[in-house]
């Protein structure tokens, strides 16, 4: 995948080669989804870069998160909180809902990492991103976000 940044498919078709936007917010997923900092920090800043230039705020949130659960990992919480927080805000602007119970659950997950762990604040967070994959109907997330939940009761 990685052979693709930079070779640009313009203009944009269907079934064309996707622009770098694309490339670098399914491999800060990838890296997101694997818990690995160096990809995260790594395609994060690099998606990060592309939406600030092109003032696009999906993958600014995308990016935003990526780099929030990086700081989580490498313990910088305070850092964490406020790229997950950025995050959320930008995804509910937007009304993306998926993207919005995504982010609320490494939220729980930041809380559960803190020194003096919130469990109810990380339940809290749980409860939000299940509610919301039941309403959309997401059934593999509500699944996980419902295990995870039960973890934190």
């Amino acid at each position: 995948m990685e052979g693709a940044i930079g070779k640009s498919g313009q203009p944009v078709n269907f079934g064309t080669m996707p622009h770098d936007h694309e490339l670098y917010m399914t491999l800060a997923e990838c890296a997101r989804e694997q818990r690995d900092p160096q990809g995260l920090t790594k395609y994060g800043t690099s998606l990060m870069e592309l939406a600030n230039r092109d003032g696009h705020q999906l993958y600014t949130a995308i990016a935003s998160r990526a780099l929030g659960v990086a700081e989580r990992l490498a313990g910088r919480l305070t850092e964490s909180e406020a790229l997950l927080k950025q995050a959320l805000n930008l995804f509910q602007a937007l009304g993306a809902r998926w993207q919005c119970g995504q982010t609320l659950a490494e939220l729980a997950e930041l809380e559960l990492a803190r020194p003096r762990k919130s469990k109810s604040k990380a339940h809290e967070y749980y409860a939000s991103a299940l509610q919301l994959f039941e309403e959309l109907e997401a059934m593999p997330h509500a699944d996980r976000a419902r295990r995870l939940l039960a973890t934190v009761s």
